[in-house]
């Protein structure tokens, strides 16, 4: 069993830090953009005469860097070569490489390169694309996709609802068959809650019960909402603890769109919401343990160099063996992430799910919860210094404190692996799981 990564992928990592240090470090640099990632970050980033809605300045700056990213061929890296990415048709890109790349960026610490607050990477990711490549037709394809990757195109992923979270399937919202001027269509009535990105949004994914009864994992459709269609508005952003926030609550009163605007089989809609579930889940995994890491490296070198007292932090016990334990779980975690997205690499995805999916989901909440521990543990090594907004680790947990529950929460994750476990679910359903 060798668990060397390959060659390839560590001349790439490599590519990446010149990159990085070439292109990205001097743009940081340059016109105090500095005051987006130190202690002035969360006020340089919000406009908060706009309502906390982030700032230009902040959102013109990553423009540039995904500009100088595309530019170099690493934007794009995990989409098909038809899009300008480096791998295959389906564009899933390989889950191997894209954990090992993130966590890789993570670790690195807060800088221009890989600021996760906003999914901002110079390796993107991109489940609409995905969600588009798997289930648009060639008209949706050709508009959206390539418009996202211009930049003229913006979409919402709109699922969760003011009432409805992980019981996604007792949705409030409906659409109804009209026709209208002569056009076949959908009437969609209800609201949707944390659309990310519906400042600059240029259309909505919008998930609507279109037949069959609440609860039901059949008979909901995904409609291609464009923003500016009449009866889509836009009733508040939610505050969050990491601010700036993009993240809408919207209403939808007779919004009309054509039978057109159908993304994937009709009432079909969750097998089009699931299409990238399990590689983003992997792969914000790895983000996770990549931030966790970072917090631990500095705690180790924090200790090593501060001397209270006339000796050196790291020499205290009560110092030591939270860190131990950190570092220890950060392996361990590491491993999994690794085998796991190799495997899920060796199998189409439709399989991932009963083959794989405790497996990504022990990745994932475990991820998110270790990363929080790190940060907080970081803090109270740092003492006052960490907490400070002079030191990242406070904004490290707020963000990542996000993903214990956005990613699916970690109770429905470990629901999950609790259902492999005892046989209620999985390719071995009907009988439990032995380890």
């Amino acid at each position: 069993m060798n668990f060397d990564l390959p060659p390839e992928l560590l001349q790439y990592l490599g590519a990446l830090d010149t990159f990085i240090d070439r292109e990205i470090r001097p743009l940081q640099a340059k016109n105090d953009n500095e005051r987006f990632f130190d202690h002035r970050r969360e006020n340089a980033r919000t406009n908060w005469d706009a309502g906390g809605l982030p700032c230009e300045e902040w959102e013109e700056l990553l423009k540039e860097c995904t500009r100088l990213a595309d530019q170099a061929g690493f934007w794009r890296f995990s989409l098909p070569k038809r899009y300008g990415g480096q791998n295959e048709s389906e564009g899933r890109g390989s889950n191997l490489w894209m954990s090992v790349i993130r966590e890789h960026l993570a670790s690195k610490g807060l800088g221009l390169f890989n600021d996760l607050q906003n999914e901002h990477s110079i390796v993107g990711n991109f489940p609409d694309i995905v969600m588009l490549l798997h289930f648009g037709s060639e008209k949706q394809r050709e508009e959206l996709i390539w418009g996202r990757l211009e930049g003229r195109i913006r979409i919402t992923f709109g699922l969760t609802e003011p009432s409805h979270g992980s019981d996604a399937t007792f949705m409030d919202t409906k659409a109804i068959p009209e026709i209208r001027d002569g056009v076949n269509g959908w009437l969609i009535n209800g609201a949707k809650k944390w659309q990310t990105g519906m400042h600059k949004a240029t259309h909505c994914f919008i998930f609507a019960r279109t037949s069959g009864a609440s609860g039901s994992l059949t008979g909901i459709t995904c409609l291609i909402v464009p923003r500016h269609t009449p009866g889509l508005t836009i009733e508040s952003y939610q505050w969050t603890l990491n601010m700036p926030t993009d993240h809408a609550t919207i209403s939808l009163r007779n919004v009309f769109v054509p039978s057109s605007c159908v993304l994937g089989p009709l009432h079909s809609g969750l097998a089009v919401a699931q299409a990238f579930v399990h590689e983003n889940r992997i792969r914000q995994a790895a983000s996770s343990l990549g931030a966790a890491i970072y917090c631990v490296n500095e705690s180790i070198t924090y200790a090593v160099s501060r001397a209270p007292f006339g000796k050196p932090l790291a020499t205290n016990q009560a110092i030591q063996f939270p860190l131990v334990e950190l570092a220890t779980q950060c392996e361990m975690l590491r491993l999994l992430i690794r085998k796991t997205a190799s495997e899920m690499d060796r199998i189409s995805h439709v399989d991932v799910e009963a083959q794989l999916g405790d497996k990504v989901s022990m990745c994932n909440y475990w991820a998110n919860r270790l990363c929080t521990e790190a940060a907080d543990r970081a803090i109270q090594v740092h003492g006052g210094m960490g907490y400070g907004r002079e030191k990242p680790f406070e904004h490290i947990w707020r963000h990542h404190r996000r993903y214990r529950i956005t990613e699916g929460s970690e109770e429905i994750q470990m629901r999950k692996v609790a259902g492999y476990l005892f046989g209620f679910m999985g390719a071995g359903k009907g009988r439990p799981t032995k380890l």
